[in-house]
């Protein structure tokens, strides 16, 4: 499936936050979010806010939880940007704005 879509059949794409994802992978791991936080060396109400989906992945949580996680950082930036992506889509409407492209 590509990136570009048309009014009449827009992209879709699964809206799970990141932090769903790591809280299932600490369950998994058997770690409690305060020893997580402590060896990711983020606070607990840091870590708490991704996995209530309150927070984004930054850049920085992005390396911490790839190096914790064994999955790299770049895994963590592009399942952000793809619920950011997913999230944009779904409450605007870009049925109206032209596509223009540069031959």
């Amino acid at each position: 499936m590509t990136a570009e879509y048309t009014a009449r059949r827009p992209l879709r794409r699964v809206r799970t936050h990141p932090g769903v994802l790591v809280r299932e992978d600490l369950e998994a791991l058997g770690v409690s979010v305060a020893q997580a936080a402590r060896e990711l060396g983020v606070s607990r109400q840091s870590l708490h806010a991704l996995l209530s989906a309150r927070s984004s992945v930054s850049p920085e949580m992005a390396a911490r939880l790839g190096k914790y996680l064994g999955n790299g950082p770049g895994f963590w930036l592009r399942v952000q940007a793809n619920f950011d992506e997913a999230e944009a889509l779904g409450t605007i409407d870009v049925s109206k704005i032209p596509t223009r492209r540069v031959a």
